[in-house]
């Protein structure tokens, strides 16, 4: 196999992997919501949560990626940029996005928090703020597949 397809069959599984997490953060989210709403945490929680399934979802498909094979010979280097760090990100693409309209969605239907006007309708102020916090952590888990791929050229 060469290593241009060897690399188009590793990303094609990783793909697969990043979409069937999909389901698996929606339900961590909602355990997350259950478990602040019956210890009366709701103040931040929708940032929070959102935060912590993140992280745990990017840790998760870094161990994941670290899994499949690469071929590094004839990879490229951009500006620091690996070509495969590209790809492998571009999987990702419309990730937040979806999460974030699904999370937002669950805090508008829910009658827990309909008490609780911030976080049961996020303002857009509330959302740039947890957007700023996704960004750092994205920017970090980018960095990391890099510096990943960068050592094992």
């Amino acid at each position: 196999m060469n290593h241009s397809t060897l690399n188009t069959t590793s990303i094609g599984e990783f793909s697969r992997f990043i979409t069937e997490q999909k389901a698996s953060m929606k339900k961590q989210y909602d355990q997350l919501l259950a478990h602040d709403l019956s210890h009366q945490q709701w103040d931040g929680c929708f940032q929070r949560n959102i935060l912590i399934v993140l992280e745990k979802t990017y840790a998760d498909a870094m161990t994941q990626l670290q899994t499949l094979p690469f071929d590094h010979t004839g990879s490229t280097v951009n500006q620091g940029l690996v070509d495969l760090t590209k790809a492998v990100l571009a999987v990702f693409d419309g990730f937040i996005d979806e999460f974030l309209l699904t999370v937002v969605d669950k805090h508008r239907t829910s009658c827990a928090l309909s008490n609780f006007p911030d976080e049961h309708k996020p303002d857009q102020v509330y959302l740039s703020a947890v957007r700023s916090d996704i960004a750092l952590i994205w920017r970090n888990f980018a960095l990391d597949i890099n510096a990943y791929f960068l050592e094992r050229r």
